[in-house]
């Protein structure tokens, strides 16, 4: 099977958000300038101070930690390798930003919007993306153990290798999204949208995905074992006999683990 024949989302190359703007270099002043004033906007409530711009600035590893950023302006940044530890980046416009290998571990990014934003190896643990607007996002080898996506907008992103163990999808839309051996044990997606999704070799141990849509969802090679898979919509029979199921993967009535049961 080829690279492209391996891949990914349908959606794939639909959209370019490569396509690099140039980058703006700041100085270490202005930087701290601009937050100073981002901080006075959100503390007035918009009467005082003006909302920082770091569209397209070159940010790389800058220390962000515990900072509120609510609504602030960082689409195509630069953030390779940037500190976003329990940072407040609600509504943060990220779009197409590179955060690659970025910590952003416990920040709170309920309602960002991250669209093609490339979060390859980035560290995510216990952050909120609630609402979050992820299409077409680069999530690779990205770490989101235990974060909360619920609602998110996932569709067509790519997470192949990612851990998203005891994550809470719910509601999460991943249609056409690349899960290729995604980790996912524990992971809640109730309700979830996965129509389309590539799940080969992905480990969906003891995950609930009771509800969800897996209409041409593929699951070679997938771990099922104790997964909860009842009223889920869309799924069948082919689907599951390309999966591993054992005596405690719960199917949809009518469905059996057949012969990958163990």
């Amino acid at each position: 099977m080829s690279e492209t024949e391996r891949s990914q989302s349908p959606f794939a190359g639909e959209f370019d958000f490569s396509a690099p703007p140039p980058v703006r270099t700041l100085s270490p002043d202005e930087i701290e300038r601009q937050l100073v004033e981002h901080r006075l906007y959100l503390e007035t409530e918009w009467r005082q101070g003006h909302r920082a711009n770091f569209a397209s600035v070159d940010l790389t590893g800058h220390d962000f930690s515990r900072l509120n950023l609510r609504g602030i302006k960082m689409d195509r940044a630069l953030l390779k390798g940037a500190d976003f530890t329990g940072a407040k980046l609600q509504s943060a416009n990220l779009i197409g930003a590179i955060l690659q290998k970025a910590r952003l571990d416990e920040a709170d990014l309920t309602g960002a919007r991250l669209s093609g934003a490339n979060l390859v190896s980035a560290s995510l643990e216990n952050a909120c993306l609630a609402k979050a607007e992820m299409e077409f996002a680069l999530l690779a080898n990205a770490v989101l153990r235990g974060a909360c996506m619920r609602g998110a907008d996932l569709s067509g992103a790519l997470l192949d290798g990612a851990v998203l163990s005891g994550a809470d999808l719910r509601e999460a839309n991943l249609r056409g999204a690349g899960l290729r051996d995604t980790r996912l044990d524990g992971a809640d997606l109730r309700d979830a949208r996965l129509g389309a999704a590539f799940l080969a070799g992905a480990s969906l141990r003891a995950a609930d995905l009771r509800g969800a849509y897996l209409r041409l969802a593929r699951f070679d090679g997938a771990d099922l074992s104790d997964a909860d898979l009842r009223g889920t919509e869309g799924l069948t029979q082919a689907q599951i006999d390309r999966a591993h199921c054992n005596g405690g993967t719960r199917l949809p009535e009518g469905l059996t683990g057949g012969r990958n049961a163990k």
